[in-house]
């Protein structure tokens, strides 16, 4: 057996792969004039299937496959993710890839802020029209990165059940498949409305939302300004920022299997978008938020100046679990175990968008 990462960046794809995950064999770049924001590792399959949203500033956008690991790579004669011609809109990139509990369906959250599902296995995908028809969609607005749907949650038993996040707009949930979406930001503060405002029902710009794998209603939040747990399946949120350095922040990640374990990467502030002091921390609460840990064995202990973006951090299903993230300035670290030591796979790289890991 071995790990498989797979680094999505600002100038093409590497992949790299190790049997202990500290030494690491890395690859690339592939797609090198184009960003790749987000991959997909569907392990649902035999021989897991690569997705890649990759943005060529020339062709545009579209979604290529590999079924071999990422040695040979296929896109559809058709765009595989396309908005129908009634909506007057046009694809400006995929920011996310999720699989269900059902054989065969993955969803992808795109740019502008819309769903969409295959039942192909990835091949061809269809417009979530529930969401996209959405009375609050003429309100939601772009966050600094773009007006992208970056996080789809899939409810891991119930295939009519489902959260997506956006930015900015916040949280939506579904459970009737799709057909009706529910504004799920109840808690989550607003900190640039004015006074009396800083709860309004839509309008948040979350960050990244993760569920806990032992109860699929707990769930975690990174806001633009503050960190939050739900134990109702988002229907309500309530801080857990205490005993971070900082509330601000773009990853938060679930271990794949320990309940109420996660993983926050916070920076100093939305202004100041860097690791307070410098120091290059990866913080882990094991009581889901109610108390935090800095780990930093293997790391920068001064002069990080970089930032690490919503989808470059992640986890391996891996015993036990490895823990991965890659920053704005092209560094990529792995810990074998669960955070407690790191070690470097990659530097000097393009700005990191994104990483996914498997073991394969």
């Amino acid at each position: 057996m071995e790990t498989l990462l797979a680094i999505g960046t600002r100038k093409g794809l590497w992949l790299a792969r190790s049997r202990d995950r500290r030494r690491w064999e890395v690859s690339g770049p592939q797609f090198p004039v184009a960003d790749v924001k987000a991959i997909g590792i569907d392990t649902r399959r035999a021989t897991p299937r690569l997705s890649a949203s990759v943005l060529n500033s020339h062709f545009g956008p579209t979604v290529v496959t590999s079924d071999d690991l990422g040695a040979t790579w296929s896109e559809p004669d058709d765009a595989p993710v396309a908005f129908p011609g009634d909506t007057g809109a046009a694809l400006e990139g995929v920011w996310q890839f999720a699989y269900g509990p059902e054989p065969d369906v993955v969803y992808v959250g795109a740019e502008p802020s819309a769903l969409f599902r295959s039942d192909d296995g990835g091949r061809s995908y269809e417009l979530v029209r529930g969401l996209w028809e959405h009375p609050h969609r003429e309100h939601w607005e772009p966050g600094g990165g773009g007006k992208a749907l970056h996080t789809v949650l899939p409810h891991p038993h119930d295939a009519r059940r489902m959260s997506v996040a956006m930015s900015t707009g916040g949280v939506y949930r579904t459970e009737d498949g799709g057909a009706t979406w529910n504004p799920s930001n109840t808690g989550i503060r607003v900190e640039f409305m004015p006074e009396g405002q800083e709860f309004p029902e839509y309008g948040q710009c979350v960050h990244k939302v993760a569920v806990d794998p032992s109860d699929p209603d707990r769930q975690y939040l990174q806001n633009h300004g503050g960190v939050y747990r739900s134990e109702d399946g988002g229907a309500t949120w309530r801080s857990i920022a205490e005993g971070l350095p900082a509330d601000f922040g773009f990853p938060m990640v679930a271990h794949p299997r320990r309940p109420e374990v996660i993983y926050n990467f916070p920076l100093d502030s939305s202004m100041m978008r860097f690791p307070p002091a410098g120091r290059c921390r990866v913080y882990r609460s094991e009581d889901a938020g109610a108390m935090w840990t800095g780990l930093s064995k293997g790391l920068p202990e001064g002069g990080f100046w970089s930032a690490v973006m919503r989808d470059s951090m992640c986890a391996d299903d891996a015993d036990p679990a490895g823990v991965y993230f890659g920053s704005r300035s092209g560094e990529v670290w792995a810990s074998p175990d669960e955070g407690e030591t790191w070690n470097q796979v990659a530097a000097h790289l393009p700005d990191v968008f994104c990483v996914r890991a498997a073991v394969i």
